[in-house]
């Protein structure tokens, strides 16, 4: 049994160990960093912050084991005031010489800031024993985020973003900032990357606010901005499918693509639903598979756990098992979002 529930205090020395795993810029390999996520993301399922401050971070289990075996997340806002969202855009200048007869098309980036930012999904960590799991584990983390976004609209911004890994080198360092990043900040990549969690005024200072061409870095530079890395082109795939397309724009400091999607407009959100349990027998394969969640005014406020079901108007049936798992009868209210 496999069980998907919001974070807690005690959760600490198991997040930690998936964190080391990938060393992520959301879910980080640093203790103090990883006890603060659990406080904003308590915090956020309790009410006890303002909707677009909150940050949710989810957590899926080995429920035999009673150990953590993966995470993803949900920022409701990236971007404010005091910590901006912070991008280059991926621009082209066209420049022709006519007495020359010769014609070039410069790819150039271009720094910007959004102050008032996208909800941004992100955070996304499955332990290697665990993927290509007959029960799609790694979609369990994926389709949580937008399950809660559909059950919770209102607390969500219009537009969705999503940063994808680029390649990187065998150390974890990044090609892109070891050519620029690193010019203008005189900071390695791990450095910047970990500061600019807290602080990135450094970018606003020291980045140029003139465009950059590439043309002038070495190709291997040129052809990492915007490519996804190996480990993500099945997220990339996902994306795509459920409605969020390339930005033209790309991560500062390792050139990782930005995808977005409109709120509204993503599949995964459209297809939630709201549900009162009904009972019923048998396995019935014939049924959709999905994930199907319960919510409580006490903790664990947000569990979810993946089921077949039946959903008829505003029923749904459930197996004995799954409302067993979630601690649900008939007549109680669950979400549902099926994997079809």
């Amino acid at each position: 049994m496999f069980s998907i529930r919001e974070v807690f205090p005690d959760d600490l020395e198991g997040l930690h160990r998936v964190a080391a795993h990938l060393d992520t810029v959301n879910l980080p390999d640093d203790r103090a960093v990883l006890e603060k996520l659990i406080d904003q993301s308590r915090r956020s399922f309790n009410g006890q912050l303002d909707v677009f401050k909150r940050e949710y971070l989810f957590v899926l289990l080995d429920d035999d084991k009673k150990e953590i075996i993966g995470t993803s997340m949900i920022h409701a806002q990236h971007g404010t005031r005091r910590s901006p969202h912070i991008f280059f855009d991926v621009m082209q200048d066209e420049r022709y010489s006519e007495t020359l007869d010769k014609h070039f098309v410069h790819k150039v980036l271009r720094i910007g800031y959004n102050y008032n930012g996208p909800t941004e999904i992100g955070g996304l960590v499955l332990m290697p024993e665990y993927r290509r799991n007959a029960l799609a584990l790694g979609k369990w983390l994926s389709y949580v985020r937008f399950l809660y976004i559909g059950l919770h609209r209102a607390s969500f911004r219009d537009e969705v973003l999503s940063e994808l890994l680029p390649p990187l080198e065998a150390d974890g360092s990044s090609v892109m900032w070891e050519n620029i990043g690193r010019h203008f900040t005189g900071m390695s990549y791990q450095e910047a990357d970990r500061i600019s969690q807290t602080n990135k005024e450094f970018i606003r200072t020291l980045f140029p606010a003139e465009p950059i061409y590439l043309s002038l870095f070495p190709k291997k530079v040129q052809e990492v901005i915007g490519q996804v890395g190996a480990e993500t082109k099945g997220v990339e795939k996902m994306l795509r499918r459920i409605g969020f397309d390339y930005a033209e724009r790309i991560d500062p400091f390792d050139g990782g693509p930005h995808f977005v999607a409109k709120t509204d407009e993503i599949t995964l959100v459209t297809e939630t639903r709201k549900a009162r349990v009904v009972k019923v027998s048998g396995a019935d394969d014939g049924r959709p598979y999905g994930l199907v969640s319960v919510e409580r005014d006490r903790a664990p406020h947000f569990s979810a756990t993946g089921s077949r079901f039946r959903l008829e108007g505003t029923d749904v049936g459930l197996p004995e098992k799954t409302m067993a798992a979630l601690g649900v009868g008939p007549g109680d209210e669950v979400g549902v979002l099926s994997f079809a």
